[in-house]
């Protein structure tokens, strides 16, 4: 990137990332990134509670409006499938325009859709409302984006470690929080509160900075024509003609489904990163039969067995930093390229065994009193969780390094097997953990997953051994 001095046939000059490194998000100073990291972590959290705080409505909302149960699950399942779409729709506009404005708007029209569903008249106004707000919402796509925009390939590693926490913790926290809900309020408090919690990261995030090296050179060429400095000079959006073809929108927009269909690596470690995901959304629904069941719990004992998951994701995020205090010195003796994408899924080789495990234990420890004690099963679900958070780590982790530029539509396929399984788990759990047997269904149903997760784990081991040969075979 030398500075382009050839100007076009109209005298016009692109201004290019190292004519104005200064004033991209990479230059910016540690505190600064620090604190945009975190209001997109609270963005993140927010997003993924909205999923994952319904599950306490379903009863209420059911006596409510004399709907079944499995008929209230609708409004879980339409809003993660929505999501799924949403997220993949919304991440091409935010690389055109820029995150700021994306998020909000992402941001605002989720909030807008909690209002209509916590005042809803009928049940049919709470399936719209929750389809419209999964359909707003503009989650991991964007934000592991974000990380892109701020961090160099060397560097990424920290943050994006960081973002998937916000993730995770998003997606379990609504079971630990969802209980007081149920237990001291009306089901319209679900909504009121994660509309609360909306207006609060959008508040924050709407004094943050714009972070998308295009829309911030664009802003550099401006402030150098307007002060005289360079009359000539442009920013890469400005020369673009047309700024939005529609044709392009559709190309980009459709990547991530063709790389999820077309590409072993994206498809496999997707479906498994989507499997560990459903994981959690069942356990949602499973730890409301199993626990009371089995052991007796209330409804507040049922969402305080949600700390294991919620403590295992902290355990995981601190594990993986001895690995990359070791990368980073490999690094540095070896040269930047001295490693291959493949060695990102060295810490999965071990710490996805953890989900069979955790499942097979917490099938065979969830009897109950007299056979067991209930820390068991806790423990057990503790390395579900653990699991779960490696899995989406290092899948995207080698996603992105695998694919370069391409990398933000293969981490799009991921983000949609996340959220559509996840949305598919909450209609097929309850029937799963009541319906296998008379006598022993949750052991049943959770030996079944068990043996699933064998056999979606088995990729991560050919990829670890074959990922290059895979990878020269690939179109991207």
């Amino acid at each position: 990137h030398r500075r382009s001095t050839v100007p076009r046939a109209d005298g016009k000059r692109e201004l290019r990332e190292k004519d104005c490194w200064d004033k991209l998000a990479y230059s910016w100073p540690k505190w600064k990134k620090a604190m945009y990291l975190a209001s997109i972590a609270g963005i993140q959290i927010s997003m993924n509670f909205n999923t994952s705080v319904y599950p306490s409505a379903v009863n209420p909302i059911s006596e409510h409006f004399g709907v079944s149960t499995q008929k209230a699950r609708i409004g879980q399942m339409i809003y993660l499938v929505a999501y799924s779409f949403g997220c993949e729709l919304w991440a091409p506009w935010s690389e055109e325009f820029g995150r700021w404005p994306i998020l909000q708007l992402s941001l605002f029209f989720i909030n807008i859709w909690q209002i209509p569903a916590s005042v809803a008249p009928n049940f049919a106004t709470i399936i719209v409302c929750r389809g419209l707000g999964g359909l707003s919402t503009a989650g991991g796509s964007v934000t592991l984006g974000l990380v892109a925009d701020l961090y160099e390939p060397e560097t990424q590693h920290w943050p994006l470690l960081f973002v998937v926490l916000s993730s995770t913790i998003g997606t379990s926290i609504g079971g630990v929080i969802g209980g007081p809900i149920e237990h001291y309020l009306t089901w319209q408090w679900n909504f009121w509160i994660q509309l609360i919690f909306g207006v609060a990261v959008q508040a924050v995030h709407f004094f943050m900075p714009e972070s998308r090296s295009t829309i911030l050179i664009d802003r550099e060429a401006k402030r150098r024509r307007e002060t005289g400095e360079d009359p000539n000079v442009y920013g890469p959006n400005e020369l673009k003609t047309p700024r939005i073809s529609l044709k392009e929108a559709g190309k980009i927009w459709l990547r991530p489904f063709e790389m999820f269909i077309r590409e072993p690596i994206v498809l496999f470690l997707s479906l498994l990163s989507g499997f560990s995901d459903a994981l959690i959304f069942t356990f949602l629904e499973a730890f409301a039969i199993t626990f009371p069941d089995n052991f007796n719990f209330g409804t507040l004992q049922v969402a305080w067995a949600f700390i294991p998951i919620n403590a295992s994701y902290f355990f995981t995020y601190f594990l993986y930093w001895p690995w990359f205090w070791r990368d980073e010195h490999l690094r540095k003796k070896n040269g930047l390229d001295s490693m291959s994408p493949e060695r990102r899924l060295k810490p999965l080789l071990l710490l996805a065994l953890f989900e069979p495990i955790g499942l097979f234990g917490f099938a065979w420890t969830c009897m109950g009193p007299p056979q067991t004690h209930w820390i068991a099963p806790m423990i057990f679900s503790f390395l579900v969780g653990l699991a779960n958070f490696a899995i989406y780590y290092s899948s995207v982790d080698y996603m992105i390094a695998a694919y370069g530029p391409y990398s933000a539509s293969a981490t799009g396929g991921n983000a949609f097997a996340r959220d559509f399984l996840a949305g598919i788990a909450a209609m097929y759990a309850t029937p799963l953990y009541t319906n296998l047997s008379e006598t022993r269904p949750s052991e049943l149903a959770t030996t079944i997953l068990a043996c699933l997760s064998c056999v979606g784990i088995v990729p991560i081991y050919i990829f670890y051994w074959k990922g290059p040969q895979i990878r020269n075979a690939s179109k991207f």
